[in-house]
């Protein structure tokens, strides 16, 4: 497919602490007891897309990453590992790796993004429609992430917020209009020249933007290059794009200044020969010169281009891992409704037990829960809809729901966890009651 792909997997996320640290930076962050980063990897193999940069904020979570996934992936994927600075933004890392892109494709997904759809669609719709951009949009997650972080079960009854305002096209094949972000609190405005172009335009507030997307390589350095304040792909980078693709020469021919101000009226059959010449043309790098002189210094020549969405099924699964909650979230959904994820995990039950674990008298491993390898737990203990790591030490009449234990976790007799994330190596004393908690690597409760 001569596509490349960046992967952008982050570094020590604000919105995750305390769960990352210096030794467990975001992409290791444990999802159903794997990396949340060998999700994304694991699609991308499988769509057949293996010439990878891995990029990874800091130095030291880049050794820690770059360890990792040569020991899983070896002779699977051709991977780079790049480190950049810390908080420079997905724009930011573009620009400090754009020396190592050369393809004429690029193809970049966020890290912490765990799904079911075929990084291999988005790419073939992108050639299909040979765009400037195509931005992967997906349905907004059932529970979604909080912005409070808590990880209880109160929040799972909310309504998900906005995330993005997207215009599309009667097809449904063109990205027309996208607010993101603060733009969300304002008055969605559209510009005129848009909907004389197309018509009429189909305005969902249900879609969120997955952070998957096929880019022009010229097109995105060029922007890049040009927009040196641009700091992130989903803000400034795609909104840019689609802003600017209408500003064609079938469109400014067609539309007098006095129409574009509101003073004129054009026709039915006039829009639509319009938007059929604006999308059936090329697109080009030196788009965003959108008045430049013909070699003859005669008229000028307005540019184009095509922004296009792929929309995933509805039965598609795809969460990104940026908060708390949806930490918790993924955890729940991998070993529930969405366990195809783990399509090479056998299990014989509606749970998922690890090698060698040791279950005392009267124990009792719920539904949708996982157990990892040589876990112990004593008698008569509870886990519901819970994730145990491995190799951790479990004391008799202890229950666990709707919680996360990570590797290494030593919890004595009686305690009991709920809507909780418990990290590596953490010791919890008899009796210790937590709910709605996050306790940090290493730390004694």
């Amino acid at each position: 497919m001569d596509f490349q792909v960046v992967v952008l997997a982050g570094g020590n996320s604000k919105n995750l602490t305390p769960l990352v640290s210096k030794e467990v930076p975001k992409p290791l962050l444990p999802i159903a007891n794997r990396p949340v980063l060998y999700y994304v990897l694991h699609q991308l193999e499988q769509s057949n897309l293996k010439d990878l940069i891995v990029v990874v904020e800091g130095e030291d979570a880049a050794l820690l990453v770059g360890s990792w996934i040569f020991g899983t992936f070896v002779d699977r994927l051709h991977v780079e590992i790049a480190a950049v600075p810390e908080d420079i933004g997905t724009a930011g890392a573009i620009r400090a790796i754009s020396h190592h892109l050369t393809a004429k494709d690029i193809l970049v997904v966020s890290g912490d993004l765990v799904s079911d759809v075929p990084p291999g669609a988005v790419a073939a719709t992108h050639r299909r429609h040979d765009a400037v951009v195509t931005a992967m949009l997906c349905s907004v997650p059932v529970s979604g992430p909080s912005e409070s972080g808590s990880s209880g079960g109160k929040d799972k009854a909310k309504k998900p917020g906005r995330y993005n305002i997207i215009g599309l096209d009667p097809s449904k094949q063109f990205l027309l209009h996208i607010a993101t972000g603060a733009e969300l609190e304002k008055d969605t405005r559209l510009h005129k020249r848009i909907l004389r172009a197309v018509g009429q335009m189909e305005i969902r507030s249900d879609l969120m933007d997955a952070h998957m997307y096929a880019f022009k390589r010229a097109v995105l350095l060029e922007v890049l290059d040009h927009k040196d304040t641009f700091q992130s792909l989903k803000q400034d980078v795609l909104p840019y794009l689609v802003r600017t693709q209408l500003k064609s020469e079938a469109l400014l021919n067609g539309i007098s200044q006095a129409e574009e101000n509101g003073n004129g009226k054009v026709s039915s059959q006039n829009n639509q020969l319009l938007v059929s010449r604006i999308l059936a043309n090329a697109s080009t790098p030196s788009f965003h010169a959108l008045c430049s002189m013909d070699p003859d210094g005669s008229a000028p020549s307005w540019k184009t281009h095509k922004c296009c969405a792929y929309i995933a099924s509805s039965s598609n699964y795809c969460v990104r891992l940026n908060s708390i909650q949806a930490f918790m979230d993924i955890n729940r959904d991998v070993t529930g409704e969405a366990d195809h994820l783990l399509s090479d995990t056998s299990s014989d039950r509606n749970n998922i037990i690890g090698p060698s674990p040791k279950l005392g008298t009267k124990t009792t491993v719920g539904p949708h829960c996982m157990l990892g390898e040589g876990s112990e737990m004593g008698d008569k203990c509870q886990v519901k809809r819970s994730v145990i790591g491995r190799h951790c030490r479990i004391g008799s009449h202890v229950k666990v729901v709707n919680s996360v234990v990570m590797n290494h976790v030593t919890i004595g007799d009686g305690c009991m966890i709920q809507g909780s994330v418990i990290c590596s190596n953490v010791q919890l004393q008899e009796r210790v009651v937590l709910k709605d908690c996050q306790v940090s690597l290493k730390h004694s409760v």
